[in-house]
């Protein structure tokens, strides 16, 4: 492993933001934005698939280690070398910046035997870390992050507000739908910002890649409608909601997300259904990135490293 720079001993008391390579492009962006040092984290792959992490030979007391958790099982590993190996090297306060948190759909068994994955993914990132901050979690039984990943500073952010802007930049007018009930909330919060006229669809899910989507009772004649949600993987809700809009009037349908969490044929499965533009956050590094979260992560990182002081 070759040295750089950013992989140097960090000899300062101002706090740290941890990377890997494959999120530096974020990472400086926010280290800049929030006044942090930077420091990349170096990583060698074992030809049986292990790994060695190597950090900063002395860390200061506050850092904060930039992960975002889309494929998100080997990462999970990173973060318990990561975090214990720090803790080592001197940092006393650990915070966790996961634009992306996964494992939090699985909030119950659904069948017997069922691992319930939030609560045990939860716990384990509690047990690593004083502090997480993520953007639009996907949570649906529990009423706080703080539920799910019981640290003692659980902060929840949102892009909501970010991808209202956007959506008003480029559309006249625009008719937000979300593409479920479980969106209802946030729906609300990015329609308020602009005065846009929403809605949200009814779905029902059979599997992955099967679904039955109902739209509001509501005209969409001639409208411009932006399905906006917390996140997409597989893109079949958001197609399938495009085609009934289109074949019920609407002038057009672009998607708005947080979170592109698209597989490899999302794209196309909402390009045949008719959708136009894609926009999302870079919580996901994702050629449809339109909003960055980089100053909203940076203020609430400013506002917890104020209240630590």
């Amino acid at each position: 492993m070759k040295s750089s720079p950013l992989t140097m001993p960090v000899m300062t008391t101002k706090p740290v933001l941890l990377c890997l390579d494959d999120e530096l492009r974020s990472a400086k962006r926010l280290a800049q934005a929030a006044d942090l040092a930077l420091a990349l984290i170096e990583i060698h792959r074992f030809p049986d698939g292990e790994i060695k992490l190597r950090l900063p030979n002395t860390l200061p007391a506050h850092v904060a280690i930039l992960r975002t958790l889309n494929d998100p099982n080997e990462k999970l590993l990173e973060l318990l070398l990561l975090a214990q190996t720090a803790r080592t090297l001197g940092a006393r306060h650990l915070t966790l910046v996961a634009p992306y948190l996964a494992y939090m759909r699985q909030d119950m068994a659904f069948h017997p035997g069922e691992a319930i994955s939030q609560r045990i993914v939860g716990r384990f990132l509690a047990g690593l870390f004083d502090a997480v901050i993520t953007v639009d979690p996907h949570l649906h039984r529990v009423t706080s992050l703080r539920q799910a990943v019981p640290v003692q500073h659980a902060i929840v952010l949102t892009g909501a507000p970010l991808l209202s802007d956007w959506i008003a930049a480029h559309r006249q007018k625009p008719l937000l739908i979300g593409p479920d009930e479980e969106s209802a909330q946030w729906i609300a919060m990015a329609a308020a910002r602009h005065g846009f006229d929403h809605a949200v669809c009814r779905k029902l899910r059979h599997g992955d890649r099967s679904v039955e989507v109902e739209l509001p009772a509501m005209t969409v004649t001639g409208r411009h409608v932006v399905l906006l949600d917390d996140v997409a993987s597989t893109g079949h809700t958001v197609a399938r909601a495009a085609h009934l809009l289109l074949a019920t009037g609407a002038a057009s349908v672009d998607v708005a997300v947080t979170h592109a969490l698209f597989s490899v044929d999302a794209l196309q499965v909402m390009q045949d259904a008719g959708i136009g533009e894609v926009w999302s956050t870079d919580c996901i590094a994702h050629p449809s990135n339109v909003v960055s979260m980089a100053d909203t992560i940076a203020g609430a990182l400013t506002r917890l490293q104020t209240s630590l002081a």
